[in-house]
């Protein structure tokens, strides 16, 4: 298992942007890939994006795609989400997730943060 937790959250304006950190142990941390997932009230967890375990290969959903950047530091055990751009529709709680594989997906992960809260006011 991996321990994971995220920070960076927060309290932004339309067409602002944040930077979310997710700092991992437990794992050797370059050995998986990771994501981040979100969850809006009333809605089912969706896969937001996710990056493999060099950092080579980054996949977003559709509503993140040239808006939000995921990164990764393996010298310091961190992934990173740069929100730009942002809508209130991105409203949600974000999770940061580790994957039970090297590679890029939407759905092996099995290890998850508690997330942080991102609100985006008009």
């Amino acid at each position: 298992q991996v321990q994971l937790v995220e920070s960076g959250g927060g309290l932004v304006q339309a067409g602002g942007s944040l930077r979310l950190a997710c700092a991992a142990s437990g794992r050797t941390f370059s050995d998986y890939a990771m994501g981040w997932f979100r969850q809006a009230p009333g809605k089912e967890r969706e896969f937001v994006a996710g990056i493999s375990w060099t950092g080579s290969t980054t996949r977003y959903s559709d509503s993140a795609k040239g808006r939000f950047t995921i990164s990764r530091d393996n010298a310091k055990n961190t992934v990173y989400l740069q929100m730009n751009s942002l809508k209130p529709e991105d409203t949600a709680v974000y999770y940061c997730t580790a994957s039970r594989s090297r590679f890029v997906s939407t759905n092996s992960y099995d290890s998850w943060g508690q997330g942080t809260q991102v609100t985006v006011s008009l």
